[in-house]
């Protein structure tokens, strides 16, 4: 049988605005639409790792539909056709594999950071009451030795062993083993559509992890509305942990509906090899990752002497697309071809997006969209898209919200306000936190501050409980201050402090890679340490050139009057990074 990439395309708009999406009652639903639909197409291509020339395996929307069938049968047979099912492991295939069986089946999903440590993961282990864990190989033996503290965990499932042991199922083994079993009872499973089926843990920016508990009428409704604002293409990369419902939700689950082929990517390190390697259209990005695509791009135009040039030929090729001329495949080809060259859309959310990154991409061919979602809201809640993309907001909300601004200030900015479709059942076994967070007729506060201007479009600018109260009683909103200086190129993440001070002051993280860069353009020496750099002058002059710029745009009581650099970077390890790499204020100030 011949397979091929999907040949999916952007759906029509009504006359709203909004793409027109077949709708979808349930997970089961939609991959069997797939499957019947698209079942010849791709959905998923990975590397071969064993493969001296990297060769790629493909996986048909039938293959991929007939193995969660086969694993399915099997985990019904042993009983778990309704369990809890934790699941930890590095992205790949048997973890998608893994997700869409246990999502159609009557059980909880129970995605697992790997990124945490082990006496975090098996608290969650226990405290999501899952019965059975599906793991990678790095973590196998982790799990093993800790068994005598995962009472309920009757079966460990490994990702990747291609036999059973005795202490550990193979899921290999098992997708054999179900193919001979009658698959009525498995498919016979249905869960209650606002019950619950995704138990998410998340800490955001505070450090504390709850579960968040969304039903399949939330991940049904994220994916059918989410499609309506914004559409993938026909071939993404998948970079982003899969324990995060940015990607099990508004890429995984979105390109089933949409029938697109999805390509994992194996590594971080290996991005840039396996957009050569695949040639996607899309990708999900955060905004880190892009603005290490768009350094990386300035070094080397820098470094050739083509860095006026290039924007010199930006400002003629907008001319010429005013006036119905596309130039931008002839004039910028060569920067497009180390994203593959067929790179059209890059879709990025978790922070916000440096709106002078976003227009650089969008001049040379490959669209930027921004959006803003909370996993509490499965998790999408606002999005930008072609026909309407502003670089400077989050975009339009989900047609199944409704949004209000909380207690606004004289600007218009307040706490953001959900209600709708999309939004979470509660915490799982907190309902003293959930009733704090969601009022008793459907509104969750986000947490985050923003407006929402006259077009409906939403503008985010800070984080609720990072407000500093000064000794003063001034209260200041440090993400604007923030986004400014990180606009340096050398600053990783500018950390704005003062609360309960006489002063704002500002920790500053150095970008080893970048500051590496800058030195050796400055003439100075290139491989000092952080500790040395964070004495420079010139460090600490450069720096201070963008602390003037936020100042620029405040009151003297607002204004940063001292800046530390830090001689350390910020880490996951150390808990002052999230996954989706957002600084975890607490354990920064500690």
């Amino acid at each position: 049988m011949t397979v091929m990439d999907s040949k999916a395309k952007l759906s029509k708009r009504n006359k709203e605005g909004y793409y027109i999406v077949k709708p979808v009652n349930s997970i089961k639903e939609m991959l069997k639409a797939a499957k019947d639909e698209a079942g010849d197409w791709d959905a998923y291509q990975y590397r071969i790792p064993d493969d001296p020339e990297n060769g790629i395996r493909h996986i048909t929307y039938k293959e991929f539909y007939e193995t969660t069938e086969n694993l399915g049968a099997a985990l019904t047979d042993m009983g778990l056709g309704n369990a809890h099912i934790a699941c930890l492991g590095d992205n790949s295939y048997p973890w998608i594999v893994a997700y869409l069986t246990v999502l159609k089946s009557a059980g909880v999903f129970v995605p697992i950071d790997r990124e945490l440590p082990a006496d975090d993961i098996l608290r969650i282990v226990n405290d999501s009451d899952s019965t059975a864990i599906f793991c990678g190989r790095r973590f196998e033996q982790m799990i093993l030795d800790n068994r005598d503290r995962l009472p309920a965990i009757k079966y460990v499932i490994s990702l990747d062993a291609e036999e059973n042991t005795d202490d550990m199922y193979s899921m290999t083994a098992l997708i054999e083993r179900g193919r001979s079993f009658d698959r009525t009872e498995y498919d016979s499973l249905k869960s209650d559509e606002n019950g619950l089926k995704m138990l998410v843990y998340t800490s955001g920016t505070t450090g504390i992890a709850k579960g968040v508990m969304l039903s399949e009428h939330n991940l049904v409704s994220g994916v059918y509305y989410g499609l309506q604002v914004s559409q993938p293409l026909s071939k993404g990369l998948s970079v982003l942990p899969y324990n995060h419902t940015y990607e099990s939700v508004c890429d995984i689950l979105v390109s089933i509906h949409k029938h697109s082929t999805l390509c994992i990517n194996d590594s971080l390190k290996a991005v840039v090899k396996n957009l050569q390697l695949f040639k996607p259209d899309y990708i999900y990005l955060v905004p880190a990752f892009l603005e290490l695509f768009y350094s990386n791009i300035m070094r080397t135009l820098k470094k050739q002497g083509k860095d006026k040039l290039v924007f010199s030929m930006i400002e003629k090729s907008n001319k010429l697309r005013k006036v119905g001329i596309d130039m931008r495949k002839v004039f910028f080809g060569k920067i497009t071809e180390s994203f593959g060259g067929n790179l059209k859309k890059i879709v990025c959310g978790g922070a916000p997006i440096r709106p002078e990154i976003g227009k650089f991409f969008g001049d040379i061919g490959i669209w930027v969209i921004g959006g803003y979602g909370i996993t509490e809201c499965s998790p999408l809640v606002s999005v930008n898209d072609e026909s309407a993309n502003d670089y400077n907001t989050v975009g339009r909300r989900l047609p199944c919200l409704e949004w209000k601004v909380d207690a606004p200030n004289d600007e218009g900015i307040g706490e953001i306000c959900v209600k709708g479709d999309v939004v979470m059942l509660g915490y799982y076994k907190q309902p003293e936190l959930t009733a704090q967070t969601m009022t008793a007729d459907g509104w969750i506060k986000t947490g985050d501050l923003g407006r929402i201007d006259d077009r409906g479009f939403t503008f985010i600018t800070g984080r609720k409980k990072d407000i500093i109260i000064t000794a003063g009683g001034k209260n200041i909103s440090p993400a604007p201050m923030e986004d400014v200086i990180d606009t340096c190129p050398i600053v990783a993440h500018a950390v704005v402090v003062g609360d309960g001070k006489p002063f704002v002051s500002a920790l500053i993280e150095l970008d080893p890679e970048m500051l590496h860069s800058w030195l050796e353009g400055q003439g100075l020496n290139a491989d000092m340490t952080l500790a040395e750099a964070s004495d420079n002058d010139a460090v600490r002059a450069f720096i201070q050139q963008y602390i003037d710029q936020a100042n620029a745009n405040v009151s003297r009581a607002e204004s940063v009057r001292k800046f530390a650099v830090l001689d350390e970077e910020f880490s996951q390890e150390h808990g002052t990074l999230t996954p989706s790499m957002k600084v975890v204020r607490p354990k920064v100030l500690q």
